[in-house]
């Protein structure tokens, strides 16, 4: 952790506090019965155009609250798998990433890059592309904060790969959320996981790295910023993270790293043959803690 990280995230807090706060929400026609649909459009970092869907229950309220971020390369639009937490009784905003597979757009400018996106900015921490991604998180936040129906008292945030490390991420950085619940995170322990895998994404710090290797102290003090190994130990709610030992995109030992510096209440789930994916056992196990620490969380 370089010795200015807290104060570069709060020079980000304060330029991201001046963010144009407008936001759109336009029904959408879907036939699920008991809730209200829309497509929702706000402005991320760096005047980036954030989508994501929005569900809510059409009755009863204030609703406890879940932030949905997916993972590398993806994107949330299809609605049918936000039902499951819509039906518990959530509203549920689900951002797509910027630049990837849905509608958000990227506005930033960067330089020379390797494919994919974790090289894009990667030689600057003040325009690396996950600064804007995390800032992003923290406008969804703020997204449902400006919604009346939503109890920002109760607010849970998950998400599983590139989703459990951005939950990491923006539950370290934003005290308003009262759980966090990480699948396989990604994004953790930068420097071990490029040498203990050469799958994709990690691999593209490698192959950068590798086309200059001059430039490989600058290219992990950046990535120091956004490492979870570095903002764990700013978390402060109940923390739920899943690992699979036989994972070989995220290797476990680089989520344990993260977990191990969380000093809020926390739990593990290991699967022994786990790979990277949602195990058969997760979906209840968040379904509990989302009921234990966002739906009753102390108002």
């Amino acid at each position: 952790r370089q010795p200015d990280f807290d104060a570069f995230w709060e020079e980000t807090g304060l330029c991201q506090q001046l963010a144009v706060n407008v936001y759109v929400f336009e029904p959408v026609d879907f036939p699920a019965r008991a809730l209200d649909i829309y497509d929702v459009r706000y402005v991320g970092w760096s005047r980036a155009e954030i989508a994501g869907r929005y569900l809510v229950p059409q009755k009863g309220g204030p609703f406890p609250a879940l932030l949905l971020i997916h993972g590398y390369s993806g994107y949330n639009r299809p609605i049918w798998p936000l039902l499951a937490w819509a039906y518990q009784g959530y509203a549920v905003l689900a951002v797509d990433v910027r630049g990837q597979s849905g509608d958000s757009i990227d506005t930033t400018a960067y330089g020379g890059h390797a494919p994919g996106y974790m090289t894009q900015g990667i030689l600057d921490p003040a325009n690396y592309y996950y600064r804007g991604v995390y800032v992003d998180a923290v406008r969804a936040i703020d997204v449902l904060a400006s919604r009346p129906e939503v109890d920002l008292s109760r607010l849970g945030v998950t998400g599983i790969s590139q989703g459990g490390g951005c939950s990491l991420a923006v539950t370290a950085l934003d005290r308003r959320i009262s759980a966090c619940m990480a699948e396989v995170p990604y994004l953790c322990h930068f420097r071990r996981a490029t040498t203990l895998t050469g799958r994709r994404p990690y691999n593209e710090i490698g192959t950068y790295v590798k086309m200059h290797p001059e430039r490989e102290e600058t290219v992990f003090r950046t990535l120091s910023y956004f490492d979870n190994l570095n903002l764990a130990d700013h978390i402060t709610c109940p923390t739920l993270v899943t690992v699979g030992l036989m994972d070989e995109t995220c290797p476990p030992s680089t989520i344990f790293a993260a977990y191990n510096y969380i000093t809020a209440s926390k739990e593990l789930i290991i699967s022994t043959f786990g790979e990277h994916e949602s195990f058969p056992n997760a979906p209840p196990a968040l379904l509990r803690w989302a009921d234990q620490y966002v739906r009753n969380a102390p108002t």
